[in-house]
């Protein structure tokens, strides 16, 4: 049997299970928080009073917070990508509908609450240029993304493991920031947000860990595959108006590090997760090429470890178009 075909009839295989992972992952549409829940009523009397208040504890967050808040937003407001790459995955069949699609589909309009809770309180703060944000949003749509798993369920599940754990830490963060720069109420919008993002992560990462007992060598080679190339984040096409493709992404990523949203060590953290969550040093009837695979594996974590003590950040300073100069000091 190919590899293709193996993958395909083992995500047949899993889609069997699909109705209880999205019972044990999901929560029904009628029970899950909307975004109205965390923001001023629009059809209140004391609608502009709340803005106000709102803004007024806005004026006290730094520039780089408000940096990162819309580094945050724009990731999560490019969702049609995610979904449409997604949706393309061997053994979805978006066409005839089946459980994988229907799987896609629930976790996408999970996701879609982020960007639109987000982008409705960088709105109402008044500290941002949204119209910068906007562009560059329609930007990181337009331009797409390529993170390097083709249309491989295995590696696919593997990025999606690794990426909703980072973007875990990452709300989390900034939900921290928030609580100790006095805005309680941003702080548990982004703890909300947070929550989601590591219930999918326990969701994908299951999902790997049911392929590991029935195909565990190759499995073993795309988690290695991945791992060697590096997980690209959904971002990593990030472009200001009038920028190039990716040009603000490196510097997006600079100011997370400098702000311990996110860093190199969390990245080698992620991995050693990974590896520890799936057992890796436990996984029996490898091949060699998987053996082999399974060493690297081990390894890695303390080679990246090393690797991310000798990372020296730029001194100076991007100043993003997203953010209103009053807010530079």
């Amino acid at each position: 049997m190919s590899i293709k075909n193996m993958r395909l009839e083992v995500m047949q295989f899993l889609e069997n299970k699909v109705d209880d992972f999205v019972d044990q992952f999901l929560i029904p549409v009628e029970t899950i928080w909307q975004p109205s829940d965390f923001l001023p009523d629009a059809q209140s009397e004391n609608f502009f009073e709340e803005v106000k208040e709102l803004q007024e504890i806005a004026k006290d967050l730094p520039y780089d917070f408000w940096v990162a808040m819309v580094g945050d937003t724009i990731t999560e407001e490019a969702l049609p990508t995610y979904e449409s790459w997604l949706m393309e995955v061997e053994g979805v069949d978006n066409e005839g509908r089946n459980g994988w699609s229907r799987w896609v589909r629930q976790w996408t309009s999970e996701e879609n609450r982020h960007g639109d809770l987000l982008n409705k309180y960088l709105y109402l703060s008044g500290r941002v240029n949204m119209r910068e944000v906007e562009i560059t949003t329609q930007h990181l749509i337009a331009d797409g993304f390529d993170i390097g798993t083709g249309k491989d369920p295995y590696k696919n599940f593997v990025y999606t493991s690794f990426q909703e754990l980072a973007t875990y830490i990452s709300h989390n963060r900034v939900s921290q920031l928030a609580k100790d720069y006095g805005d309680k109420k941003l702080s548990k919008v982004c703890k909300m947000i947070a929550g989601d993002e590591m219930r999918h992560h326990h969701a994908y990462s299951e999902f790997v860990t049911q392929i590991f007992k029935v195909d565990p060598s190759e499995m073993m080679l795309a988690f290695q595959y991945m791992m060697k190339q590096k997980i690209t984040m959904p971002a990593h096409f990030l472009r200001e108006s009038g920028q190039s493709i990716g040009t603000a992404f490196e510097q997006f990523s600079n100011s997370a590090q400098k702000l311990g949203v996110y860093t190199a060590n969390d990245y080698v953290d992620i991995m050693q997760k990974l590896i520890d969550k799936w057992q890796i040093d436990k996984i029996t009837s490898l091949t060699d090429e998987a053996e082999k695979a399974r060493d690297y594996l081990m390894k890695l974590p303390g080679r990246m470890a090393r690797i991310s003590e000798r990372l020296v950040l730029p001194e100076e300073n991007h100043i993003f178009k997203w953010v209103q100069p009053a807010l530079i000091k």
